[in-house]
């Protein structure tokens, strides 16, 4: 089953650190956000392969964006 991986607050997207067909484990970080001068990791919640990135480098997220899906 896929796992979505949303945006937990508003932010730019400062790093992208995984790339679709990446092979995943419970707590990597797929995506670094940036909101007021904090970095804040997201990170995979199981294991899997990232099927899709919805987010690059520079863009902005509303809170509920889709960032990844995990199958």
């Amino acid at each position: 089953m896929a796992e979505e991986i949303r945006a937990e607050m508003v932010a730019n997207v400062w790093k992208v650190v995984a790339s679709v067909g990446d092979a995943v484990e419970d707590g990597d970080t797929l995506v670094i956000l940036e909101s007021m001068k904090m970095e804040i990791p997201v990170v995979a919640e199981s294991d899997g392969t990232i099927s899709q990135l919805a987010v690059n480098e520079g863009d902005v997220v509303q809170e509920g964006d889709l960032i990844a899906v995990i199958e």
